[in-house]
């Protein structure tokens, strides 16, 4: 039987999760910030290619202090925590009942996919709302006409102005971005298995050097493959009254049109600079959370 610190290893798992969200987005939403205005830029070419991440932040504490680079962390840290909470919570699940009375270290990498598709498609329809209103507060300063001045200021306005259907905006493209998420699991899985196989160690604990190498390789695999999708995303829940793209296909065509392939990629850089450091700093908070359950483990279930 599995040891549980709360009662539930899924319940384990979420509170978890929602630390490490916690955790990861605190330190590094100011790059979070810079992604969000870089892929909401509509121009064909910025005048700063080289250093432009820290020019845009240098820019930003220039007008608006310090204080103006976490403009948004509101809504980003709603959207993290529960989304890290949700998906770990549901993930265990999933993979429990895959395995049946079987060790969950038997599941083969599909079922790893299958598994952390199911869990990130469910909690992507909970959540998007929170990454509405955090991309429009990101993409604005607040003094900007119209600036949302909070989270729940920003969902009672689309709420009201734009209905449901505005607090779902990119809904269809963050469902896509599932397959990141599941790409970024199975790697990591099966990293964790090929690690533990290799050096024949505890399975239940690797160290931290090991996790963290672990979760940069899945991680920088599955933003390579599926960067797209968050631009796309991006450009349809920036979107307010004046409608320029209408649906997925119609965003694709005119980004790539007017700003060519290297269009679905602004914001990469920003994205690898916040995404490495982020990814290892969520997994390797999560994975010692874990530990830490695991060892004053209360309860059988």
């Amino acid at each position: 039987m599995a040891k549980s610190f709360s009662g539930s290893t899924a319940v384990d798992h979420a509170m978890a999760g929602f630390t490490a969200g916690a955790v990861t987005t605190l330190c590094l939403h100011p790059l979070d910030l810079v992604k969000t205005r870089f892929q909401v830029d509509e121009t064909a070419r910025r005048k700063h290619k080289f250093g432009a991440t820290f020019i845009t932040m240098k820019n930003i504490v220039s007008k608006n202090k310090f204080i103006g680079l976490y403009r948004g962390v509101a809504p980003n840290l709603a959207g993290a925590t529960s989304s890290w909470g949700f998906y770990f919570y549901l993930y265990d699940l999933t993979k429990k009942r895959m395995a049946g009375d079987e060790k969950l270290s038997i599941l083969s990498p599909t079922q790893h996919l299958a598994a952390s598709a199911e869990a990130g498609a469910i909690t992507a329809f909970f959540t998007n709302p929170f990454w509405v209103v955090k991309t429009r507060m990101c993409a604005t300063d607040r003094t900007d006409p119209g600036a949302y001045k909070g989270l729940f200021d920003g969902l009672y306005q689309i709420a009201r102005y734009e209905g449901i259907k505005g607090l779902y905006k990119g809904m269809i493209p963050a469902l896509f971005g599932v397959s990141h998420g599941a790409l970024q699991f199975m790697a990591y899985e099966e990293l964790k298995k090929w690690r533990f196989k290799v050096n024949m160690k505890d399975p239940d604990r690797l160290n931290n050097m090991e996790y963290l190498l672990m979760a940069a390789t899945s991680k920088i695999f599955a933003t390579i493959i599926t960067y797209p999708y968050q631009l796309v995303r991006a450009r349809l829940q920036y979107q307010r009254t004046e409608i320029k793209y209408n649906g997925v296909i119609d965003t694709i065509k005119k980004v790539y049109r007017t700003e060519s392939i290297l269009g679905f990629y602004k914001g990469l850089a920003p994205n690898l600079i916040r995404v490495l450091p982020g990814t290892c700093t969520t997994f390797l908070v999560y994975e010692n959370m874990m530990s830490f359950f695991k060892k004053h483990a209360r309860y059988e279930t």
